[in-house]
C-alpha cells in the first residue's frame, strides 16, 4: 500500500505560480514518514516547488495544514477525492477549527498525530478505510527510537539547515498565538538523549530547532545546552526575552553552539505589551535596551519578530518599531500584521466585537491576499495598517538599510561566519517579501 504526504504551498502570485525559494523541510512530515509502517510505500511532494500527480495511484493522502494554506489545501484535497482518493489531515488548523476542515477531508486528525499515526496505518491496512476523526493530544512529540525520514528531503532544494525539535508549546498566554492555543500553554520536552543521538545521525552542522520557545523550561533548557554542547554543532531557535535575566542559561546556550535566536519583540508600546499579556517582554520595561545590549555583548545575531496593529498603536508607532529595529541592527526582522487565528483570544474578541473583515474567515475569503489586515484596527483602517506595514518592509529590505544593519560589529562583523550568514539571507528575504506580498491564497 502507498501513502502520500504533502506540504501545501500558501497561494499563487497575480500572475504566476508562487515557488519558495527559503523553503525548509516539512519536518513533521518527515516524523510521520518515519512512524509509517515498513510494509507502506511512503512518497512526499511539496508543492512549494513541484507539481502534485493527482493521478498517480496511493492509497491515502494526508496533508498538513496551517491557516495560511488551508485554501490551498482544500483544492489539493478536492482533486485526490475526485479520483476516489481518501485524503485526511492534521496540523494546527483542523484542531484549531475541526468543524471547518472537515468539511473538506474524509478524516481528520485534531492534536499531535505521532499518538494515533499507527492506528490510520492500521485501519486502512484491515479495513480499507479510515475514521473520519482521530482525536489524539499536543505534546507527544517523537516516540523513543524515532528518527525523521530525512531521504525524503534529498533533492528538493531545502535550505541547507537541519530542523530538529526538542520541545514543543510555551507557557506563556500571548492573545494572539495559535501556538498558546493548540499547546494550552503547556511545553513538552523530548528526553535528551533522543535529541542528542538525531543530531548525531544526521551529517549538517548548522541545525534550527523548531520548538516553539527552546527556553520555556530553564532548567531542562540548561541540560539541553550541556549536553549538545560536546557535537560542536551551530544552531539557531525561538527564544523568549526572559531569557536574558539569566546568565548561566546565556552562558551554556553561547557556549553549546548558538548563532541567534527569532524572539518576539512584539510591540515597542508596553501598553500593547499588556494587552497581548506578552509577559516576559513586560517587567522593568526600558525599550528593550537592557535587552538589546544583554544580546550584542554575547555576540548572537537575532531575528526580530513584532506584531503591527494593537488597539493602543497608533500608524507613527509603526514608524517608531522599524526606527527602533534599525537602530538595533537586527540581522533579520519580521514585521507581521496583528492576525486573527481562529481558536485564539484574540480571534474571539474581534469576532465579539465585529471587527473581523472578510467574514471572520480570512483565510478562505477570495478577495483577501497576503499580509493584508484581517480586522479593524482601533486607531487606523485595515488599508492604513496594509499600506504602512508594508512600507517599513520596503524600507527594511532596501539596499542601504541591509548594508547599514550590517556595519554592526558585535554581531553581524563578528566574525567571517557571521558575515557569510548574513550576506547569504538578507537578499534571500529581501526577494521573497515583494514576492509575496499581495498574494492570492490557493491557485485557482
Amino acid at each position: 500500500m502507498k501513502i502520500t504526504l504533502i506540504k501545501p504551498n500558501i497561494g499563487r502570485m497575480e500572475h504566476s505560480l508562487y515557488v519558495d525559494e527559503g523553503r525548509m523541510e516539512p519536518l513533521q512530515l518527515g516524523v510521520i514518514a518515519a512512524l509509517t509502517p515498513p510494509e507502506f510505500d511512503v512518497v512526499l511532494f511539496d508543492d512549494r516547488m513541484e507539481e502534485i500527480p493527482y493521478d498517480e495511484k496511493t492509497d491515502l493522502v494526508a496533508i498538513t495544514v496551517e491557516t495560511f494554506t488551508a485554501r490551498r489545501a482544500y483544492e489539493i484535497a478536492k482533486e485526490f477525492r475526485a479520483r476516489g482518493t481518501p485524503v485526511i489531515m492534521g496540523g494546527f488548523h483542523p484542531t484549531l477549527i475541526p468543524e471547518e476542515v472537515k468539511n473538506y477531508c474524509d478524516s481528520i486528525m485534531v492534536g499531535d498525530a505521532e499518538g494515533l499515526w499507527n492506528e490510520v496505518c492500521s485501519d486502512l491496512k484491515n479495513y480499507k478505510k479510515i475514521k473520519p476523526i482521530y482525536k489524539s493530544w499536543p505534546g507527544i512529540g517523537q516516540p523513543l527510537g524515532v528518527l525523521p525520514r530525512r531521504d525524503l528531503f534529498k533533492n528538493k532544494g531545502y535550505l541547507p539547515i537541519t530542523l530538529l525539535q526538542y520541545g514543543r508549546g510555551c507557557e506563556f498566554a500571548c492573545n494572539f498565538c495559535a501556538i498558546s492555543a493548540f499547546f494550552n500553554q503547556k511545553n513538552f520536552r523530548r528526553p535528551l538523549e533522543e535529541v542528542v543521538n538525531e543530531i548525531k545521525t544526521q551529517g549538517r552542522k548548522i541545525l534550527f530547532f523548531v520548538d516553539d520557545n527552546i527556553v520555556a523550561h530553564k532548567p531542562s533548557a540548561k541540560e539541553l545546552f550541556k549536553a549538545i554542547t560536546p557535537l560542536k554543532r551551530r544552531w539557531v531557535s525561538q527564544g523568549s526575552l526572559d531569557m536574558l535575566d539569566d546568565p548561566e542559561l546565556m552562558d551554556l546556550m553561547k557556549k553549546s553552539g548558538l548563532l541567534g535566536n527569532v524572539i518576539g519583540f512584539e510591540s515597542i508600546n508596553p501598553q500593547a505589551l499588556k494587552e497581548m499579556k506578552k509577559s516576559p517582554n513586560i517587567g522593568n520595561f526600558d525599550g528593550y535596551q537592557t535587552q538589546i545590549t544583554k544580546l550584542e555583548n554575547l555576540g548572537l545575531q537575532t531575528w526580530a519578530a513584532f506584531t503591527l496593529g494593537h488597539d493602543w498603536e497608533q500608524i507613527e508607532d509603526i514608524y517608531k518599531t522599524y526606527d527602533f529595529a534599525i537602530r538595533a541592527k537586527f540581522t533579520f526582522a519580521a514585521y507581521n500584521i496583528l492576525m486573527p487565528y481562529p481558536g485564539t483570544p484574540l480571534y474571539k474578541r474581534l469576532e465579539e466585537e465585529k471587527r473581523l473583515l472578510y467574514d471572520g474567515k480570512w483565510w478562505l475569503h477570495p478577495e483577501y491576499r497576503f499580509n493584508y489586515a484581517a480586522f479593524r484596527p482601533q486607531n487606523m483602517t485595515a488599508d492604513q495598517l496594509t499600506e504602512h506595514v508594508f512600507e517599513i518592509r520596503k524600507r527594511w529590505n532596501s539596499f542601504g538599510a541591509i548594508f547599514k544593519r550590517f556595519l554592526a560589529p558585535k554581531t553581524n562583523m563578528r566574525s567571517l561566519e557571521r558575515a557569510i550568514i548574513y550576506w547569504s539571507y538578507n537578499p534571500l528575504f529581501r526577494k521573497e517579501t515583494f514576492k509575496k506580498q499581495g498574494m492570492h491564497f490557493g491557485q485557482k
